[in-house]
């Protein structure tokens, strides 16, 4: 994208502020998924995690009920109360542990990607 933020405007971005802030950004969203009603916009901050590690834009979003076939409602509920909650939550760990290694932020990067599967099988 020709409208992103040169790589040094990142950098400095992801070692004043991204690194910290998105600890607390994806904590908030796992909060409100785990509230259930909180789903959407939980699932909005989700799609925001690049943004806010690094100011990287994304080309597309993921929106609650938009995409690819899914999991039928009460599979995806069924699979939130017994797995997605707390699997969510291991997830997201590991994800933030690997963007603080630096090292492992292409990973972590795409693990974020994939959570909105892991909360509810959203698939996009």
């Amino acid at each position: 994208m020709a409208d992103q933020p040169s790589l040094l405007v990142r950098a400095v971005w992801f070692l004043l502020v991204g690194w910290w802030l998105t600890g607390l950004w994806l904590s908030v969203a796992w909060l409100l998924n785990v509230t259930i009603i909180g789903i959407p916009l939980g699932i909005k901050m989700i799609n925001w995690v690049p943004y806010v590690l690094s100011l990287k834009k994304r080309e597309r979003y993921v929106e609650a009920g938009a995409g690819k076939s899914q999991y039928s409602i009460p599979v995806r509920a069924v699979w939130f109360l017994l797995v997605g909650w707390w699997a969510s939550g291991v997830w997201t760990g590991v994800a933030y542990t690997l963007t603080l290694s630096i090292v492992g932020i292409p990973l972590a990067v795409w693990m974020y990607g994939k959570l909105p599967f892991v909360v509810s099988l959203y698939n996009y």
